[in-house]
C-alpha cells in the first residue's frame, strides 16, 4: 500500500496540469486528445512519430503545448517531472501481423516498464493501453480478473497480444505503484482519424467506400457448424465510449486495476456490414470468401468483453449501440470533406 503525500508534495500535485499522451497522433490517442482539449484541458503534450504519411492530420485541428518523439521522451519527463499530473500511455505497435518480436517487445513492454517505474517514482498517475488480444482465442473467457492466477491462464496468439500480456502480468505483482494505474484491455474499436492504419483500419471504416459506391462488401464464411456466413462475432466498441471510459478513470483517481473496454454486447460482421450500408442509405449487399488457410486454424468466432468489474468500480454510462456508432462515424466522418476529429 502506498503511503500518502506529504501536505506539500499533495499541494504541488494538485498544481500539475500537464497531461502526457503517448500515441497520441494514433486512432485512440487522438481521440483522448481531442476529448481532453473539448474539456479545456490546454497543457497537452503528444509523444508519437508521424513518419511521412497523413497521420499528422490527426492532430491538425489541436492546440498542443507539445510534441516529442519517441527517443526524446525520457529527457522531457524529467524536465517537466513537477509539471505533469497524469501520462496516458497509448503508444504501441499494434500490428497484429508484424513479425519483428525484438521491436514489439521493446517497444510494448520494455518503454511500457520504464515509463511506470517513472510514474511511480514521480507520484505521476499512469493509465495505458492493454488489448484484448491478450485473451489468445477466447477458450480461458474473457473476465478482465487481474490476478496473477487468472493472467496465466491467459495464452495470446500472437506477439503483439503477447507483449502486451507480458505488461500486465509485470504490472499486478508491482509493489510500488504510480498513486493511479489502470490497465485497458480494449476490443474492437472503431472510429474517426484511423486512416493512417492502412490495413489495420476497423471493418466499418473498410467497408464504408463500398457502401458508398454501392457495390458488395465481402466477410468470411463460416466454417464452423451452427455459424452463419459472417455470423462470426466481435465486441465492437466506438472510439467515442472508449474514451469517455478513459476520462471517467482521470476523474476517478482511485480506481485501479485491469479493465476491459468493450460494450458486452457481441455483434456480428454480417450487423456490422448491414449498419455500415444502412447509413448512407443503401441495403445491405455482402458476399462471402473462404477465411484464408494460413489463419483459418486460428480465427476468432466470438469475443465479448465481460464489463462487471468497471460497472462495480463505478462506472455507469451506457454503451453506443452498433448502428448508433456507426451511423454516427459515417455520416459526420466518413462521409464528411474532413473526415478527421
Amino acid at each position: 500500500m502506498r503511503k500518502p503525500l506529504w501536505p506539500e508534495a499533495a499541494a504541488a500535485y494538485k498544481r500539475r496540469a500537464m497531461i502526457v499522451v503517448t500515441g497520441g497522433a494514433g486512432f485512440i490517442g487522438s481521440n483522448l486528445v481531442a476529448a481532453l482539449e473539448e474539456r479545456g484541458e490546454r497543457d497537452l503534450v503528444v509523444c508519437d512519430r508521424l513518419d511521412g504519411g497523413d497521420k499528422w492530420r490527426n492532430l491538425a485541428k489541436r492546440e498542443l503545448a507539445g510534441f516529442v518523439l519517441p527517443d526524446a521522451l525520457r529527457g522531457f519527463l524529467d524536465r517537466h517531472a513537477r509539471e505533469i499530473q497524469a501520462v496516458f500511455h497509448l503508444g504501441a505497435i499494434s500490428a497484429t501481423l508484424e513479425r519483428n518480436a525484438d521491436l514489439i517487445v521493446n517497444t510494448n513492454f520494455t518503454l511500457s516498464q520504464a515509463l511506470w517505474e517513472w510514474c511511480a517514482a514521480t507520484e505521476t498517475r499512469f493509465i495505458y493501453a492493454s488489448s484484448a488480444a491478450t485473451y489468445g482465442d477466447g477458450s480461458a473467457g474473457f473476465d478482465d480478473d487481474g490476478s496473477p492466477e487468472a493472467l496465466a491462464r491467459l495464452r495470446p496468439l500472437n506477439a503483439y497480444g503477447w507483449s502486451k500480456h507480458l505488461f500486465d502480468r509485470w504490472a499486478i505483482r508491482r509493489t510500488v505503484t504510480p498513486p493511479q494505474w489502470a490497465g485497458l484491455k480494449f476490443f474492437n474499436v472503431y472510429g474517426p482519424n484511423e486512416e493512417h492504419k492502412g490495413v489495420m483500419k476497423s471493418v466499418a471504416a473498410q467497408i464504408y467506400p463500398l457502401a458508398a459506391a454501392g457495390e458488395p462488401c465481402r466477410l468470411f464464411r463460416s466454417h464452423r457448424a451452427g455459424i452463419a456466413d459472417g455470423g462470426q462475432q466481435r465486441d465492437f466498441i466506438y472510439v467515442r465510449d472508449g474514451v469517455d471510459i478513459m476520462l471517467w478513470l482521470y476523474d476517478h483517481p482511485a480506481v485501479n486495476g485491469l479493465f476491459n473496454v468493450g460494450t458486452g454486447q457481441p455483434r456480428s460482421f454480417a450487423d456490422l456490414a448491414a449498419a455500415v450500408y444502412r447509413a448512407v442509405g443503401r441495403a445491405p449487399l455482402i458476399e462471402f470468401i473462404d477465411t484464408p488457410l494460413d489463419i483459418r486454424d486460428r480465427y476468432q468466432y466470438f469475443t465479448a468483453a465481460r464489463m462487471e468489474r468497471l460497472r462495480a468500480a463505478g462506472y455507469d454510462w451506457p454503451a453506443t449501440t452498433l448502428e448508433d456508432g456507426v451511423h454516427d462515424y459515417v455520416q459526420r466522418f466518413l462521409a464528411a470533406s474532413d473526415p478527421y476529429r
